[in-house]
C-alpha cells in the first residue's frame, strides 16, 4: 500500500484513506468510478467533463474531451451548461474537484458527480490521457512531489 503524508490531516495515508477523507469532507458529492465514466464515453452519452486543475497541469495531460476550469472559478463560468446536464469533475486525486462539484450542486446543477480517484486513478488503471494538442500521452502531471506519489512512478510527468 502506498503511503503519503497529508499536511491537511497530519497523518500518513494511502489511497483508501485519501478517498475516505474526501467522502467525509464532501458527503453530498456522488463519487463515480472510472469504469462508469468510460462506459458513458463508449456509449456516447452526453457528459460535460470538467478538469478542475491549473492550466499547467491540464496542458501536460487531461482526459480527452475535458474542459479546464481553475479550482477557484465561480460556477457562473458554466453559464453555457444547462442546470440538468450530466457533469463529471476531476482533478489529480479528487479533493479540488469534489469541492468544485459541491459548489456546482449548490449553484443548482442537478446531475453532478466527481470521478473517484480523479485523473491519477484513471491513468493508474491504464486509461488514456491526451496533451494540450489532443495527442495521446502516457504521463500525467503529478501536481507536486507529495501527491504525485499516488500516481504510478512510470506515469509521472517530469515537471519543474
Amino acid at each position: 500500500m502506498l503511503l503519503v503524508a497529508l499536511p491537511a490531516c497530519g497523518q500518513s495515508l494511502g489511497w483508501d484513506a485519501v478517498r475516505g477523507q474526501i467522502r467525509r469532507e464532501y458527503p453530498s458529492v456522488r463519487q463515480i468510478p472510472p469504469d462508469t465514466l468510460a462506459a458513458w464515453q463508449a456509449a456516447n452519452r452526453p457528459v460535460v467533463l470538467l478538469d478542475i486543475r491549473e492550466p499547467n497541469e491540464y496542458a501536460v495531460s487531461r482526459i480527452d474531451g475535458a474542459r479546464n476550469v481553475v479550482p477557484n472559478a465561480s460556477a457562473a463560468i458554466l453559464n453555457d451548461v444547462p442546470k440538468n446536464a450530466r457533469i463529471v469533475t476531476y482533478c489529480s486525486v479528487g479533493w479540488r474537484s469534489s469541492a468544485y462539484a459541491e459548489r456546482l450542486r449548490q449553484a443548482g446543477y442537478t446531475d453532478v458527480q466527481n470521478l473517484d480517484g480523479s485523473i491519477f486513478r484513471w491513468a493508474n488503471e491504464g486509461r488514456p490521457v491526451v496533451d494540450s494538442a489532443g495527442q495521446t500521452v502516457r504521463r500525467v502531471h503529478p501536481f507536486d512531489r507529495l501527491w504525485g506519489r499516488l500516481l504510478r512512478a512510470d506515469l509521472r510527468a517530469d515537471v519543474r
